[in-house]
C-alpha cells in the first residue's frame, strides 16, 4: 500500500525512534486520506489521526516477539 513505509520491526530496523513511528502513521494518513497536508477544517482530524496511528503502532511493536525476545 505505502511503499515508502519501511518495516520498523528486528531485524529489519533495530533502532527505531518516536521519529520513525511517527513518519510512518502520517505517509499512511496522507495515504489514506488523499492529502499531503489538510485544509486548515480538517487539520485536526488529519493530525489527531497521526498520533493514534502513531500510538497503535508503538503498541503493536511493544507487543511484538520476535524470534523468542520482546521487539522493545
Amino acid at each position: 500500500m505505502c511503499r515508502s513505509i519501511k518495516t520498523l520491526r528486528p531485524p529489519f530496523t533495530d533502532d527505531v525512534t518516536d521519529q520513525d513511528v511517527r513518519a510512518a502513521a502520517l505517509q499512511y494518513v496522507r495515504k489514506i486520506s488523499g492529502f499531503r497536508a489538510p485544509a486548515s477544517h480538517n487539520a485536526e482530524a488529519f493530525d489527531r489521526a497521526v498520533e493514534e496511528i502513531a500510538q497503535s503502532t508503538a503498541a503493536l511493536l511493544n507487543a511484538l516477539e520476535i524470534r523468542g525476545r520482546r521487539a522493545s
